[in-house]
C-alpha cells in the first residue's frame, strides 16, 4: 500500500452483496494466500456506503479491507477510470499498484465478463 512499502491489488467492484461481486470476492478470499503476503495488501473498492461493506465483510468474513469510494461519489474508481457516471457504480477493474505508486498491471471488464485471477498471479509473481 502506498507509503506501507507494499504494493496494493486493488480490485474494484460494482456492489456490495450481488451475485458476481460475492463470488468473485469469494473467489479471492478461498485463494487469498496467493493475493496478499507480507509485500502486498488486497483492498477491495465499491462505491457503496462504509455501513453496507462493514455489513458484507461481517457476515462473508473477508480477510482483507473492502474501501467505500461514496463520496466523493466514484471519485477513486474516476482517477482509475472504472467508473460508470450513467449507473453510479465502478467497473469490475484490478490494478497493482507498486509502492512508489507506479501501476504495473490493469485489467478492466465489462458487465458480465469474468476476470482472469490467474492474470493476478501473473502479475504477483513479479513483486
Amino acid at each position: 500500500m502506498l507509503g506501507s512499502g507494499r504494493s496494493a491489488l486493488l480490485v474494484f467492484y460494482p456492489f456490495a452483496f450481488s451475485g458476481i461481486c460475492g463470488g468473485e470476492l469469494e473467489a479471492v478470499q478461498s485463494t487469498l494466500g496467493d493475493f496478499q503476503n507480507s509485500s502486498v495488501q488486497v483492498l477491495a473498492i465499491s462505491c457503496d456506503p462504509t455501513f453496507s461493506l462493514a455489513a458484507w465483510a461481517t457476515s462473508a468474513g473477508f480477510g482483507f479491507p473492502l474501501l467505500s469510494d461514496f463520496w466523493p461519489h466514484g471519485a477513486v474508481a474516476s482517477s482509475y477510470g472504472v467508473f460508470d457516471t450513467a449507473k453510479g457504480m465502478a467497473l469490475r477493474g484490478t490494478f497493482l499498484v507498486r509502492p512508489d505508486g507506479t501501476v504495473s498491471f490493469t485489467e478492466v471488464n465489462r458487465p458480465g465478463e469474468p476476470r482472469d485471477q490467474d492474470g493476478w498471479r501473473r502479475a504477483l509473481s513479479a513483486v
